[in-house]
């Protein structure tokens, strides 16, 4: 069958590698089980889109190959229907509509799914009736052979000369290679492009990898088949080899498929985490001018948290940058240049050091009663609330700023 295998008669690495894949070849249906379920939320909350819908079911028909492959499965579906081998159509039928799935996802991936585009509608029929078609010959060519001993691991080279045993074999063979062929080069010539996401490319070279490891299974496999056809014996190539070989590309491919999803949700996540943290200097000072705190909720999302906490610094700064000491701020952003930081991080040490001063004498009459103030302060929280969080650069940028003349700075 698509992983089957005798017991193990080699030794050495390609044994190890067997019986590393014996007992652990339910790591992969895990890891498409996983990935299935990132995707489920996704897929459940934006099903119109058909992109999302078949990403879900390329990984459904991946955990089901991986499923159904194991003997001890292969054992009970032959025991349920009472037919020698039927798992091996089934498996077969299985590895098919998945091969065909991954291409037609791909093609629409790489190439959107316009109508418009008569190429693409052209492909995708294609793949769809030439799929189709092959797991209905698999079917048919089971009818027709004669495979009465059941075999849990090596079907394909026990029954490699088998009339339209062989032919089946030959043909879900040859279909995977194929898919593997275009997918693989569809899959490169896209890594290659300008202007992809670090994250997309990522899942693209882990795909391209997994389809890669595909071609070696099958030139394993085809090998092995092709050696009985001429007398010669290698079942250890179908026992020992493109088990572990299949594993890994399964790994691989289900890697490929999460990693654009779930690197851009994470590294959504801890940018928002990221600033709630950064704007803890801040917070904590505009607690202190005003005695007051964000409400706590506990079911709260991160989103949620960042907004209330930028609120809360908003709202207490407004009514404070109006009392803002300027020639302070202006004598402490000369300083901050003086002292070597670049211009927009002289501006937020200027402005935090502004703050901590109004914060600490309190408010004052505005220096130009009715003017305007800076409203671009409140757009600048973040980087004022980093600078407060160096307390050795607003520490030299204050004493600069209160000695200009020691230093050389000259306010008008």
């Amino acid at each position: 069958m698509e992983f089957a295998g005798a017991l193990p008669t080699a030794q050495g690495p390609a044994a190890f590698l067997s019986g590393f894949y014996t007992s652990f070849w339910w790591v992969p249906a895990g890891v498409l089980a996983v990935a299935l379920a990132l995707k489920l939320p996704t897929i459940i909350r934006l099903w119109d889109d058909p992109l999302l819908r078949a990403v879900g079911g390329l990984l459904l028909l991946a955990c089901a190959v991986f499923v159904f492959v194991a003997p001890s499965t292969i054992a009970w579906v032959n025991r349920v229907t009472g037919v020698p081998n039927i798992s091996a159509p089934w498996v077969y039928s299985l590895l098919t509509a998945y091969s065909g799935a991954c291409l037609w996802l791909i093609t629409a991936w790489r190439n959107g799914l316009s109508e418009r585009s008569a190429t693409t509608r052209r492909t995708r029929r294609w793949v769809l009736s030439a799929y189709s078609g092959v797991v209905v010959a698999l079917w048919v060519l089971f009818a027709l052979a004669d495979v009465p001993d059941e075999r849990l691991r090596d079907l394909d080279t026990y029954y490699a000369n088998t009339p339209f045993m062989r032919e089946e074999i030959l043909l879900y063979l040859l279909a995977h290679t194929t898919a593997a062929l275009v997918i693989s080069k569809l899959i490169w010539n896209w890594v290659r492009a300008d202007g992809l996401d670090a994250w997309l490319r990522g899942g693209l070279k882990f795909l391209g990898l997994g389809y890669a490891l595909n071609l070696v299974f099958d030139a394993v496999k085809l090998t092995a088949v092709t050696a009985r056809w001429t007398g010669h014996d290698l079942d250890w190539l179908n026992v020992d080899v493109a088990p572990p070989v299949a594993c890994l590309a399964a790994v691989l491919i289900a890697v490929g498929f999460i990693l654009p999803h779930a690197g851009q949700y994470l590294h959504g996540r801890w940018r928002i985490r990221l600033a709630h943290h950064q704007l803890r200097p801040l917070y904590a000072l505009m607690r202190r001018a005003t005695g007051d705190r964000v409400p706590l909720v506990l079911r709260a999302s991160p989103e949620l948290r960042l907004t209330r906490r930028e609120t809360f610094i908003r709202d207490a700064l407004l009514p404070l940058a109006q009392h803002l000491d300027r020639d302070l701020r202006a004598r402490s952003h000369a300083a901050a240049l003086g002292l070597g930081f670049p211009p927009e991080r002289a501006r937020a040490l200027a402005a935090a050091v502004a703050i901590l001063d109004a914060v600490d004498t309190g408010p004052r009459a505005p220096d130009h009663p009715g003017a305007p103030w800076d409203g671009d302060l409140l757009k600048e929280i973040g980087a004022v609330s980093r600078a407060l969080g160096r307390p050795d650069d607003i520490r030299a940028v204050r004493t600069r700023a209160a000695h200009p003349e020691d230093s050389g700075i000259v306010h008008k």
